[in-house]
């Protein structure tokens, strides 16, 4: 019987990206890896818990769900959360940073400091700069003033940023051209918080830690959900927030790590080597559920 696995979703560190599995095992992932997994048969997608516990009835959820969590217990996750606006009384420091994900997509956002850039690689910024650190609520002050007064919004969904991906412009100074612009007309406004530090505009540029750089090869589509008996093989050829890019028989497809939690998961043998069944959307059109990708 095959050796079953369950995925916790990708981390990063200094170190580039790794896969995290339960019981803690980490699987470093570099450029030119292949990645195989299956997908077990007659298997459903289980409800992954919530902080650190295991759902109480294994609730069943949704193939194309990216939190993997039934609604008790995505209530519970989110019932402790800085992201979620119900935390106010966090004593560390917080920085303030502007993040771009491509043309016309750029984000005001807010992280512990003590966690350096590793929420901006999280999230799949392909450039940031900070604008400022200070204690939360001023943080979060400053967040609320940019999108006021200059439109910027908190979010971008994660579908707009990887069908951009591989069409980014060339160089660093191109890509932070617009976080530049934003940076001095917020430096310009007034109303910032007096408890917030500014800090100078200083662009970090996360093409080449994503392997944008080298691999030109752009993605056609995205898996849009995993399902039982599917499967996908392929070289690792860039990866960014919680994608990975990989070069299958059928072209560079990607493939969300959040959508891979939550199922039993399978090693491949070699016979596999560049294949993909499962259902995937392009970038351009959709497509329907299928064994098959064409």
């Amino acid at each position: 019987m095959a050796h079953v696995w369950t995925c916790s979703g990708l981390r990063w560190s200094g170190d580039g990206p790794a896969l995290v599995w339960g019981g803690g095992a980490v699987s470093a992932l570099g450029w030119g890896k292949r990645v195989a997994f299956g997908v077990a048969e007659g298997g459903a997608r289980v409800c992954v818990g919530a902080r650190g516990h295991a759902c109480p009835v294994r609730a069943v959820v949704p193939g194309r769900s990216t939190g993997a969590r039934c609604d008790e217990c995505a209530r519970l996750d989110r019932a402790h959360s800085v992201a979620a606006d119900t935390i106010a009384d966090d004593p560390r420091p917080y920085h303030v940073y502007l993040a771009w994900f491509g043309p016309g997509m750029v984000k005001v956002g807010i992280t512990a400091v003590e966690r350096g850039p590793a929420r901006l690689l999280e999230q799949g910024a392909v450039c940031f700069s900070w604008l400022g650190a200070g204690p939360l609520m001023a943080a979060r002050r400053t967040e609320e003033l940019l999108r006021a007064a200059l439109g910027v919004p908190d979010r971008i969904p994660y579908g707009a940023k990887r069908a951009v991906r591989s069409a980014l412009p060339g160089t660093p100074d191109e890509r932070a051209a617009e976080i530049a612009d934003l940076h001095d007309r917020a430096a310009a406004l007034g109303g910032w918080p007096e408890a917030l530090d500014r800090e100078p505009f200083r662009p970090v540029d996360h093409a080449e830690v994503f392997g944008l750089e080298d691999d030109p090869r752009p993605a056609f589509g995205e898996v849009s959900e995993l399902v039982a008996g599917g499967s996908v093989s392929g070289e690792l050829v860039a990866a960014a927030g919680p994608d990975l890019h990989l070069a299958t028989g059928r072209g560079v497809v990607v493939i969300d790590t959040r959508l891979m939690t939550g199922w039993e998961l399978v090693a491949l043998g070699g016979a596999a080597e560049g294949g993909l069944a499962l259902p995937v959307r392009r970038f351009r059109e959709e497509i329907g559920v299928q064994d098959q990708l064409f």
